[in-house]
């Protein structure tokens, strides 16, 4: 049987030795080399969604291969894609690395420089290790990925422009359509998920931030059951607490809820934090919020290019929404594209200041009304984003769908599309 390799390496040198040594490997098929965590991680979710066969059998994490650190990795690939065999390569062969490693989920290690025999024998031991999970499962592995497990992100260009009013919005109308869904408050200093939905609960993201292996029970301890079957996991009432929450423990965090629901949904505030942003890296979908003034559209290329400085997502990666639309405002949506380089929300939500004051003010965000032309847009978008399509759909656009239950009759939404350089 040939063993299918998939090298993560970032440095061209690096890439170059070990495909060198793959090639002079037996009965082995190694794939290119990809060069970050996350093209890693989105090359297996591509081969996972088309069939856990195409999967390789052995992926290859070299330790220096960035953003993400290299052991975070293995910790992702091992909870996501467990039927594959991770080997890290490492200069490090200390005794407390490689018990790291295999806390992680690595199936063994390879020291630097690398050497032949070595690296064949690390490979042949995690092959047969991944045919025989694949054996055991009869071919239906679990991955956690896909519809299940997408995880969508919310970020504002600046404070004020609708971040919250977003995310609360794309998780009602997720959960509306029947999945399981859980709503994430990341603003960890000042987020206000708790006031909009009504909530008063003791429980945060802190009290997950020092649990190493978080558990079904202990994520549902900290989580709170909301009326509407959200499940709302709360940023700290104390917002220097915020500073527990380690991107070690967001990717924690974040892989638990992803294993147990099938959207979640991720309010990130304006402000970066590492947190942060280890979920836009994490994210299906990032979804950045301006609205269309001069101030929040520089802030929003600032964040768009600071996400590619910090190679956690790039430009075109990256869904632009704007809010608070015109037909008539000067800064038309086409323009910011331009500006941002980031793709554009096939939507465009109109200012509903007076739809929404009674609802904010009365802490009551599930009980906007469904006539209301902010809902209207907000739940075509989550159709759009696919966080709405649940099995059974009768054929009909998601988007298209719930925009019907949320104005309750099968009038179109005017002035809602995109204006300017629509797709």
């Amino acid at each position: 049987m040939t063993t299918r390799i998939l090298p993560a390496v970032g440095d061209a040198d690096d890439a170059r030795s070990v495909t060198a040594l793959l090639g002079r490997l037996p009965d082995t098929e190694a794939a290119p080399p990809v060069g970050d965590s996350t093209r890693l991680v989105d090359t297996l979710a591509r081969l996972a969604a088309e069939s856990v066969d195409r999967l390789p059998e052995v992926v290859l994490v070299h330790e220096r291969i960035g953003p993400l650190p290299a052991l975070d990795l293995v910790r992702e690939v091992a909870l996501r894609f467990p039927v594959v065999g991770v080997v890290l390569i490492t200069a490090d062969a200390s005794p407390v690395l490689f018990s790291a490693a295999m806390d992680s989920g690595a199936r063994g290690l390879v020291t630097l420089p690398l050497g032949h025999e070595e690296l064949a024998s690390r490979v042949q031991a995690a092959a047969q290790w991944s045919a025989g999970v694949r054996r055991h499962l009869g071919g239906v592995a679990e991955v956690h990925d896909g519809p299940g497990g997408t995880v969508v992100t919310v970020s504002g260009a600046k404070g004020g422009v609708g971040t919250t009013v977003t995310a609360v919005q794309l998780a009602l109308a997720a959960r509306a359509s029947g999945r399981s869904v859980a709503l994430v408050d990341m603003d960890l200093q000042g987020g206000d998920i708790a006031s909009y939905l009504d909530v008063q609960f003791r429980r945060s993201l802190a009290d997950l931030a020092a649990v190493d292996d978080i558990s079904p029970r202990v994520l549902q301890d900290a989580v709170y059951d909301h009326e509407t079957g959200l499940a709302l996991l709360l940023a700290p009432g104390d917002g220097e607490r915020g500073e527990e929450v380690t991107d070690r423990a967001a990717r924690q965090i974040l892989g638990a809820l992803r294993s147990r629901h099938e959207v979640v949904v991720v309010d990130c505030g304006t402000y970066l934090t590492g947190a942060g942003a280890v979920a836009v890296e994490m994210a299906d979908t990032a979804l950045l919020v301006t609205t269309p003034d001069v101030v929040a559209v520089r802030a929003a290329k600032r964040t768009v290019r600071m996400w590619e400085r910090l190679r956690i997502r790039k430009a075109e990666e990256s869904i632009c929404l704007v809010n608070r639309y015109h037909r008539s405002t000067e800064i038309q949506p086409a323009l910011i594209q331009k500006i941002t380089g980031a793709r554009l929300a096939g939507i465009a939500v109109p200012a509903g200041f007076k739809e929404l004051q009674a609802v904010v003010d009365s802490g009551r965000m599930h009980d906007l009304d469904a006539r209301s032309t902010v809902k209207q847009a907000l739940w075509s978008l989550a159709g759009e984003l696919g966080l709405v399509h649940a099995p059974g759909d009768t054929g009909a656009h998601p988007g298209k769908q719930l925009a019907r239950v949320a104005r309750g009759s099968d009038r179109g939404a005017l002035g809602l599309r995109r204006r300017g350089g629509g797709r």
